[in-house]
């Protein structure tokens, strides 16, 4: 049976839903990010289409509006989208207004992970092998590959490989749906399937992505040009958006690796990286307390941005 199995980590929460030991299902939640569900008490800065509310110092967008309240006035707001901090830093978080009370989102139900622990049950399941993914965008699937791009309009996947262009056109549609599925890729989503001419094998193609992706989720039909689009909820970023904003997500990579080390500890990494570490001495403290020992930064520009490590002192 699948189940969601969740780590705390230092300056983010990890979920995965692992079933028959790989995981199918991935998020991250940073640390300063506020979760979709949460209840929030707000003031409403702009009103009709420019609706914009304000809690704790975040504006969020109110697509539909909050009628019957005037500029200025206290109000209620539930996070339906979280804050891009990845490929779409701009993009205001959304929400819309609502009766209940301030609370926080409602937990996502799972097994809690000990961390550190003597077994390290979240790569154990693929997690190394998933932030790689999410860092390089190619996933290789029998017969092929895919090659992922964000985008401020949607997110595409190319499908590409060496097999006979009908059976690929039907393999690479259910990678991607799995793809999309195990990095929680939401909002649009374009995928560039090879050219078939015969509507079988769209047909088979399409039919593929509906056995794979759960609801919810609207597609079209696979075109003659071998294009199909998918339209589902987006409510927080995804792991390729995430890995975007590169040195944040490589430093607390970093700080999960660097956790099973006992005692003082000295991490090398990209000055980038060690920048991002150093404007959060929070995580490097939890760190310490968790290792045991002083924590210290070396940065050296020869390290890739994922190629951070914990040197012994």
């Amino acid at each position: 049976m699948p189940e969601w199995i969740i780590e705390r980590g230092i300056g983010e929460i990890r979920h995965a839903l692992v079933e028959d030991g790989r995981i199918v299902e991935a998020r991250i939640l940073p640390e300063h990010i506020v979760p979709a569900g949460t209840v929030l008490a707000a003031r409403l800065k702009g009103v009709g289409r420019n609706a914009v509310a304000v809690a704790d110092g975040q504006e969020y967008l109110l697509p539909r509006g909050a009628p019957g309240v005037t500029e200025g006035a206290r109000l209620n707001l539930e996070v339906t989208r979280e804050a891009l901090s990845g490929a779409e830093p701009w993009k205001r978080p959304l929400a819309r207004m609502t009766d209940e009370v301030p609370r926080p989102a409602p937990p996502l139900e799972g097994r809690e992970l000990l961390f550190p622990a003597q077994e390290d049950e979240l790569d154990a399941s693929g997690w190394s092998d998933l932030l790689d993914e999410a860092r390089g965008g190619l996933i290789a699937f029998p017969g092929g590959e895919l090659h992922i791009s964000v985008t401020p309009a949607m997110t595409l996947i190319d499908v590409d490989g060496h097999w006979p262009q009908s059976e690929l056109m039907i393999a690479g549609a259910g990678a991607a749906a799995k793809t999309i599925r195990r990095h929680g890729v939401g909002g649009s989503i374009g995928i560039d399937l090879p050219t078939v001419g015969g509507k079988a094998a769209r047909q088979a193609a399409a039919a593929a992505v509906d056995a794979v992706l759960p609801q919810p989720f609207e597609r079209t039909a696979v075109n003659g040009f071998g294009f199909l689009q998918i339209v589902r909820p987006r409510n927080h970023a995804s792991m390729f958006e995430l890995a975007a904003d590169r040195a944040s997500f490589e430093a607390r990579s970093l700080l999960r690796r660097a956790g099973n080390e006992i005692g003082s500890v000295r991490l090398a990494a990209h000055p980038l990286v060690v920048r991002v570490l150093d404007a959060n001495p929070a995580w490097i403290e939890q760190l310490s307390r968790q290792v045991g020992g002083a924590v210290t930064l070396r940065a050296d520009p020869a390290l890739p941005m994922s190629g951070g490590h914990a040197e012994r002192t």
